[in-house]
C-alpha cells in the first residue's frame, strides 16, 4: 500500500493500494492475516481497514505480489485500490477532489507511529526498488546522519550500490526548481540557477527523515584546511544554520567542516572565566571556539586567525547572527604570519592532531608583564591498558571490558584515571613553552599544568586532549 505523491506537479498520477480484502469481519480475517505473516507477505506498515460490504483488507507487500498464493480455503480476494495522488494539505495526507468515498487512506500500524527514522526511511526506500530489494541494499542504507536544519548530511560509504547510484542519477528532463536565497545567509552571494535537481531516491530520503536538502559526505581534502568533499544531492545550496549551545553557526557544508565531536570541550569552553579578558584564537575555523569565548565566556575581545578563506566567510556571519561581531577582529591569513604581540590573557591553539607550529606565535602575543594561559589540543598515543592494570572498579565493568577513559571524557579531571602518557606529554609540553617564553622575554618564566582535558577518542589507541597551561613571567625578589 503506498499513499506517497509522485513529487511531479504535472497531470495527476492514480497510486495503488495492493490489499487482500478477506471474509465478513475481522474475525474471518484471522486466518488470512496469519497465513500473509506466516509467508511474510504482510506490510506491517498499515493496520487492518474496513472496507465497504462490511469485510476487511488486509495491507500486502507490492513487490511479493508474485509469491502470493492463498490456500482456497481461505475466503479471501486480491484488489486493487486505484487512489488519486494525494495532495499535503497542512501537513497531513488528504486525497484529492476527484477521489470517491471508497478510496481510503491507509492507518498506519501502532509499530510503524514507533519506527526510529532508520526504520521509516528504510520502509520509503523499499517501494522504490520493488522485487530487487535485497539485504545488501538494505545494508548500504544509513543507520546514522548528521542534520543541519532542513540538510541531511550522509556518510560517504551511504548508497553506493549500483541499482542506489542509478536511482539517485539527476533526470535531464526534470525542471530545477526556482532559486531560493538562503534564508540563513541575507549576505550570501548565491548564483541564481545554480541547484541540483532532484531525483526520486533523494526525494524519498529528504521526505523519510524530515529534510528538504540532502548531502552526501566524501573524504576530507589533505590540503591543511580539512576542506570537506560535500556532494549537494538535492537542494540549491549549502548553506545551513546549526544551533549549539544557544550559539547559532552558520557554514557550507560543501566547503567547511563541523566538527559535532567537540562539543564537551566547546561547552567547558564555554564555562570558562573570561571576563574582561582578551583571547587569541590561532585556529578559529568557522569559530566552533570563537563564539563560546564571546556569548558565554565573557571575554571583552577575541582575535580570531584563520586561513580559510570559506571558514572566513562563515565566522563573519555567524558573528554577525550572533551580535558579537564588533567584539572580534578576524585575522585572514596564516596564524603564524600573525603582527600581535602582548596583547592576551588567554591563547587558544585548537588545531590536531598537533598545534606545536603555533606555540612561538602563542607565546608571542601573550602578555609579557602578566602572561595569561595557554589551552593545547594535541593527539596523544596512549597504548592499551590491560585489566590486570585497572582498579578493580573498572575490571569490575560489565562484560569485563576495560572502561576506556575517552569514552567517558567528561569526567576526565586532573590525577582522575589519568594515563601516564598523558601526564608525560603534557609535563614535557610545559617544559618547551617555558623555555620558548624565557629565551624571547630573555627573563624566567614559569609554567603550571592547570587541567588536562580529554576530549574524545580520534583513532585506536590515540586521544584528543586539551592542555590548560598556566604561564607567568618569573618577578625578581
Amino acid at each position: 500500500m503506498d499513499v506517497r505523491g509522485s513529487g511531479n506537479e504535472g497531470s495527476p498520477v492514480l497510486r495503488s493500494q495492493e490489499a487482500v480484502r478477506g471474509g465478513e469481519g475481522p474475525e474471518q480475517a484471522v486466518p488470512c492475516r496469519e497465513c500473509l505473516e506466516q509467508e511474510r507477505l504482510s506490510d506491517r506498515r498499515y493496520r487492518l481497514q474496513r472496507v465497504p460490504g462490511g469485510r476487511v483488507a488486509l495491507p500486502v507487500l507490492e513487490e511479493k505480489l508474485s509469491q502470493l498464493c492463498l490456500p482456497p480455503e481461505v475466503p479471501c480476494e486480491l484488489v486493487r485500490i486505484q487512489l488519486s495522488r494525494p495532495e499535503r494539505c497542512e501537513g497531513r495526507w488528504a486525497l484529492s477532489p476527484s477521489a470517491t468515498s471508497v478510496l481510503q487512506d491507509p492507518v498506519p500500524s501502532r509499530a510503524a507511529r514507533r519506527r526510529t527514522p532508520a526504520q521509516r526511511l528504510r520502509d520509503e526506500l523499499r517501494p522504490l526498488l520493488g522485487a530487487s530489494w535485497s539485504e545488501e541494499l538494505e545494508r548500504d542504507v544509513p543507520h546514522a546522519w548528521q542534520r543541519h536544519g532542513d540538510l541531511v548530511l550522509l556518510s560517504q560509504d551511504s548508497f553506493r550500490a549500483e541499482p542506489w547510484e542509478r536511482l539517485g542519477k539527476d533526470d535531464p528532463h526534470r525542471p530545477c526548481a526556482a532559486p531560493v536565497r538562503p534564508r540563513c545567509c541575507p549576505h550570501s552571494s548565491y548564483l541564481p540557477g545554480c541547484c541540483a535537481a532532484g531525483s526520486a531516491l533523494w526525494e524519498t530520503v529528504a521526505s523519510a527523515l524530515g529534510a528538504r536538502r540532502v548531502a552526501r559526505r566524501g573524504r576530507v581534502m589533505p590540503d591543511g584546511m580539512r576542506t570537506p568533499s560535500v556532494t549537494l544531492l538535492l537542494g540549491q545550496h549549502g548553506w545551513v544554520e546549526h544551533v549549539d549551545n544557544g550559539i547559532r553557526y552558520t557554514f557550507d557544508v560543501t566547503k567547511c567542516m563541523f566538527s559535532p565531536g567537540n562539543i564537551t570541550e566547546k561547552l567547558r569552553v564555554a564555562s570558562l572565566p573570561c571576563s574582561g579578558e582578551v583571547v587569541v584564537d590561532l585556529y578559529a575555523g568557522i569559530g566552533y571556539f570563537t563564539l563560546p569565548f564571546l556569548v558565554h565566556a565573557g571575554a571583552a575581545f577575541v582575535h580570531a586567525c584563520e586561513w580559510n578563506s570559506h571558514a572566513v566567510e562563515a565566522l563573519h556571519r555567524t558573528l554577525l547572527l550572533n551580535g558579537v561581531r564588533d567584539r572580534c577582529h578576524i585575522h585572514a591569513g596564516d596564524s603564524r604570519q600573525l603582527q600581535l604581540q602582548d596583547v592576551a590573557d588567554r591563547v587558544n591553539l585548537g588545531l590536531i592532531p598537533s598545534s606545536e607550529q603555533g606555540w612561538p606565535v602563542a607565546c608571542r602575543v601573550l602578555k609579557k608583564d602578566t602572561g595569561g594561559v595557554l589551552h593545547i589540543h594535541h593527539n596523544v598515543e596512549t597504548p592499551p591498558v590491560l585489566l590486570a592494570e585497572q582498579g578493580s572498579a573498572e575490571a569490575a565493568s560489565p562484560g569485563g571490558e576495560a572502561q576506556h577513559p575517552a569514552e567517558d571524557c567528561e569526567k576526565e579531571v586532573l590525577g582522575a584515571r589519568l594515563r601516564p602518557e598523558w601526564q608525560q606529554w603534557a609535563e614535557a609540553t610545559a617544559t618547551r613553552i617555558q623555555g620558548l617564553l624565557a629565551e624571547l622575554h630573555g627573563r624566567p618564566w614559569r609554567s603550571s599544568v592547570l587541567h588536562i582535558e580529554a576530549v574524545k577518542s580520534y583513532a585506536p589507541h590515540v586521544h584528543h586532549l586539551v592542555l590548560d597551561l598556566e604561564c607567568r613571567p618569573v618577578l625578581p625578589l
